[in-house]
């Protein structure tokens, strides 16, 4: 715990085998109280694994449920186990398990509800090997977001994410999609209704066992980010309706 307030690590895992452990082994367990692993139908073992080095929650999807169904279950797991903070993280090792002291602090003392890690700020992301046309389309897409938006977030596209339970029981994640439009969903949900997000310089690393979706799935996931940007804008001028931000 961390001042008294119980805090949960929750990984969305597809096909992690090869990078769990190192993940795993990073992780402040001083201030972690549980674990939760949701296994999407992997075909490497990752859900054995787990179990094996003793995470305290597995769960297996017997049908690949997406990245934004993964974490659908990740936090109904995570809020059925009284968790007070949920940190999202990646298990394929690419960022840093140990920023989560610092952004458990941030939560615990009141200061804000959410936080990110944040590739953005700093070097990280070029310095870690981001591909330069992932880049780019970072840089357009944040800086179209933020006007539609009325925020000013360095980065929407972080995988590395803290929440107060607050938080998560006042948003209506599960009407989001499936699919990996779902974090942007989350930040349109947050902002939404009110929640300050804070951001903390977060290095990356890019290599081969890092889980990453191709060109194609980019211009898709793209295009699904404006989408949820122009319906935000629409939603607060009063001009349209979207069943995500009804609770």
């Amino acid at each position: 715990m961390y001042l008294q307030k119980k805090v949960v690590v929750v990984l969305p895992a597809y096909n992690a085998a090869q990078t769990l452990l190192k993940t795993y082994q990073e992780i402040p367990f001083d201030i972690v109280d549980e674990v939760i692993l949701v296994d999407d139908a992997s075909s490497d073992g990752t859900a054995m694994l787990a179990k094996e080095i003793g995470i305290s929650h597995v769960i297996l999807h017997q049908k690949n449920k997406g990245y934004g169904g993964n974490q659908k279950s990740c936090y109904d797991k995570a809020l059925a186990v009284g968790a007070d903070i949920v940190i999202m993280l990646h298990p394929d090792y690419q960022y840093t398990p140990k920023l989560i002291t610092a952004m458990v602090s941030i939560i615990a003392n009141d200061l804000y509800p959410v936080v990110f890690g944040s590739r953005i700020l700093g070097k990280g992301a070029i310095k870690g090997g981001m591909p330069y046309y992932k880049y780019f389309f970072n840089r357009i897409l944040t800086l179209t977001q933020n006007i539609l938006m009325d925020q000013k977030l360095s980065e929407y596209h972080s995988g590395y994410r803290a929440f107060s339970a607050e938080v998560l029981n006042k948003i209506n994640y599960k009407a989001n999609s499936d699919d990996f439009v779902f974090d942007n969903q989350m930040i349109a949900q947050i902002c939404f209704e009110g929640f300050e997000i804070a951001e903390v310089t977060c290095p990356t690393k890019y290599f081969e066992e890092a889980s990453s979706i191709n060109f194609t799935r980019s211009i898709t996931y793209g295009l699904g980010v404006l989408g949820v940007s122009f319906g935000y804008f629409f939603q607060r001028m009063g001009l349209y309706k979207s069943k995500i931000y009804q609770q």
